[in-house]
């Protein structure tokens, strides 16, 4: 489509997704064993015939920027690009974005000069497979000058949402952010079987069109710096605004709870998000060997690329690039992120005679219900058991949030270790 660009927002510090953006934005988190996030909203893009993205950062970025300069290469006969737009301090703006529209203002001048009539805004930290040319399809049929994604929830989601109210031709009356009692007014009309499932709200995704005229008119007229809670509160007393409805799966990933639950339920027999469609998710290119799998036995579990795993058992978890397992090591309801490089045997033998843990998972460990972020060293015989009985808590080697343990990224653990609550008591 060549009258749409897309911009996707890099997110803020993403601090409830800590220890895993201690040192990487949000969008460059590493899911399903072998993607970033980011890759989500670029591959959407894509498979929609949308080429020309824009990606601001500003948080951490250093890792995104490479993923995404080593991941997306075009045709030189091709208009397509995804660029880096990184927060810079000008003569007119000392201070870095100080929110998701502010972000967008202050890149105009680099996105301006483009010729196009729909600006296409998203996050770049959600899990969902959407057609965008749908979406712009809608947006134009019913004359919008801007739409926003929503989708129907129940009561009990409504806290956490933005909240459109809709008539029966999906135009947006108002919205709330976040309203904590009192919503039933903020129901929508929504179709038989969605009102069955108690679904009558309507819940922002923050993926938003824009023309191209309002877009600008919009952040100009208005020194608002956020979307959701300012922007679109305002855009709906003086413009057509239309709810675009979406019901498939999505969740925004904003809390370890959340990622955590994503990764593993894409081992299910029919995840809800389906990584084995014929619409393709983009990624880094790696020329990588198959993984090698010794003896072990593989219950609902995903396998990324180079990995060596010699483990007694692997159930209903995520194993990430070049991960390296040891010898009778279980492995249960966990996500492992892998390493960003291999050891020589040489490197190996060397920290074996020295005592040091090699770079992956030792032997005979039991892991269960943990993250286990990238170049790890964990030894043999440790223990890492998650359990909703644990209190959360911060500590130099990992986190530990809503019994979820994670082991931060280069975390040493030495041998015998045991973390959370010991197997016999789990």
């Amino acid at each position: 489509m060549s009258n749409i660009i897309a911009v996707i927002l890099g997110g803020g510090q993403g601090t409830r997704l800590h220890p895993l953006t201690a040192t990487r934005s949000k969008p460059a988190v590493s899911i399903a064993g072998k993607y970033r996030l980011v890759d989500i909203p670029i591959s959407n893009c894509l498979n929609a015939g949308i080429d020309r993205i824009f990606v601001l950062t500003q948080f951490n970025s250093a890792s995104l920027n490479k993923h995404i300069k080593n991941a997306y290469h075009f045709s030189h006969f091709s208009n397509g690009f995804v660029d880096i737009l990184a927060a810079e301090q000008t003569p007119t703006h000392a201070t870095w974005f100080q929110g998701t529209a502010d972000a967008v203002r202050r890149s105009f001048q680099h996105i301006s000069p483009f010729d196009f009539d729909y600006l296409l805004i998203l996050s770049g930290d959600q899990l969902y497979q959407m057609d965008f040319k749908d979406m712009l399809d809608n947006h134009i049929a019913k004359g919008a000058d801007l739409s926003v994604a929503t989708i129907p929830v129940t009561a009990k989601d409504v806290p956490g949402f933005g909240i459109m109210k809709t008539d029966e031709n999906d135009n947006i009356l108002s919205f709330i952010e976040k309203p904590q009692s009192d919503f039933e007014q903020w129901a929508s009309v929504v179709n038989d079987d969605l009102k069955a499932q108690g679904r009558i709200y309507q819940a922002s995704m923050g993926i938003y069109i824009f023309n191209r005229e309002n877009i600008f008119s919009t952040l100009t007229d208005y020194p608002y710096t956020d979307f959701g809670k300012e922007i679109i509160p305002e855009a709906i007393n003086k413009h057509k605004v239309v709810s675009y409805q979406y019901d498939g799966y999505w969740t925004d990933i904003g809390t370890i709870p959340s990622f955590f639950e994503a990764n593993i339920g894409l081992t299910d027999d029919i995840p809800q998000f389906n990584l084995f469609d014929k619409r393709s998710i983009f990624t880094r290119a790696r020329m990588l060997p198959p993984s090698k799998i010794l003896g072990s036995t593989l219950e609902k579990a995903i396998i990324a690329e180079g990995c060596i795993i010699g483990a007694g058992k692997i159930e209903r978890s995520v194993i990430g690039i070049r991960a390296r397992i040891g010898g009778d090591t279980t492995i249960v309801c966990s996500y492992l992120m892998g390493c960003d490089y291999y050891e020589t045997l040489e490197q190996i033998e060397e920290h074996k005679q020295s005592g040091k843990p090699i770079m992956g998972v030792g032997e005979r460990c039991f892991i269960k219900n943990a993250i286990i972020d990238k170049n790890c060293r964990i030894g043999d015989d440790v223990q890492i058991v998650g359990d909703p009985e644990l209190e959360d808590g911060e500590f130099d080697t990992h986190t530990i949030r809503e019994g979820i343990i994670v082991v931060k990224k280069w975390a040493i653990i030495p041998h015998g270790t045991i973390i959370g609550k010991a197997e016999g008591n789990s």
